[in-house]
């Protein structure tokens, strides 16, 4: 496996010691007294932020990507690594498969899923918007593009396009021949392609247009945010049948915009703070000091086109914790 730029993937380290996810207690790990770790644990530890990622990307969840996390541990930690020529390529393997095999029992159950569902957000450090593709790949909208796409095209895609791995290591992690890998990544592209945002948006026209959202809300002012949503703007919300949200997209400037002065007595100043979330400025609606909501946003040529409410307390537990989502 040829190395990258994103070699260091999009974990923090400031969070493994309270949620980490292999090795785990019970797992063989770093001898007592501080000496070397064993080499399956010095290696698994060495790629997670990566492996973290791949799981991620390919599911939009950070608690199925632990859990993936866990799996590939589990696996790692019974291979003789005496057979094993490159541990990376190995690593990204093992998780590959295993988000795929996840990735297709959570596409059954999201049939049933109450309402719309977005991808559960994580703070993100200021590092990985200097990474524009990475920032890309991560935002709210690009995760829900991704979730358009077939499992297999969806790991094809975020192993290529992405990780920028070699077609042969890519047909070694889906079960695929060469050949066929490339006909899915070519399939997937042009997938992706028609419905990604129109242009890559900076964080700061992100953070302006957010800024003037934030305002209008705030005061209630119709005029001032229809003047920022594009015609056919698009809002979800996921509540995930525990919370109240929409359970339809609501579409049109008009229409969001009213939904939004409707609820804009709760978003007073004291309570909607911004804040770095999937490598793009957002917002947070905290209620009673807890987190209520997380707004993300989709602008295309200047206007929002996409409003992404995330209020499944379920999908909300990360940002609690504080996660940090790093290169």
């Amino acid at each position: 496996m040829r190395p990258n730029r994103r070699e260091q993937s999009v974990r923090s380290d400031s969070t493994e010691s309270t949620e980490s996810t292999g090795p785990t207690e019970g797992a063989e790990g770093p001898p007592a007294g501080g000496g070397r770790p064993d080499p399956a644990t010095e290696s698994f530890v060495a790629h997670r932020n990566l492996l973290f990622t791949v799981a991620y990307e390919m599911l939009g969840s950070a608690a199925d990507a632990e859990d993936v996390l866990q799996e590939t541990w589990l696996r790692w930690a019974g291979v003789d690594l005496g057979t094993v020529r490159e541990h990376r390529a190995y690593l990204v393997r093992i998780t590959t498969r295993q988000a795929l095999s996840r990735l297709r029992t959570l596409g059954r159950r999201r049939e049933s899923y109450v309402g719309p569902w977005l991808p559960e957000p994580l703070l993100t450090a200021p590092d990985v918007a200097e990474d524009v593709e990475l920032a890309d790949s991560v935002s709210m909208a690009m995760l829900l593009v991704m979730e358009t796409l077939t499992p297999t095209e969806r790991a094809v895609f975020v192993l290529r396009e992405v990780f920028d791995l070699g077609y042969d290591e890519i047909a070694e992690a889906v079960g695929k021949s060469a050949a066929a890998v490339r006909q899915v990544a070519h399939r997937a592209r042009a997938h992706v392609a028609e419905r990604r945002p129109r242009g890559i948006v900076s964080p700061a026209e992100t953070r302006d247009a957010l800024d003037a959202f934030r305002s209008a809300t705030e005061t209630g002012d119709l005029q001032k945010l229809l003047d920022i949503l594009a015609p056919d703007v698009v809002f979800l919300g996921d509540g995930g049948g525990i919370k109240q949200a929409v359970l339809r997209p609501v579409v049109g400037a008009e229409k969001v915009a009213r939904l939004l002065t409707a609820g804009a007595g709760r978003t007073t100043a004291a309570s909607l703070r911004p804040a770095q979330v999937n490598a793009y400025p957002a917002l947070v609606l905290r209620v009673d000091g807890a987190i209520d909501t997380v707004l993300a946003v989709r602008i295309d040529d200047g206007l929002i086109t996409g409003l992404y409410a995330v209020r499944n307390p379920e999908k909300l537990s990360h940002m609690r914790q504080e996660t940090v989502l790093r290169r």
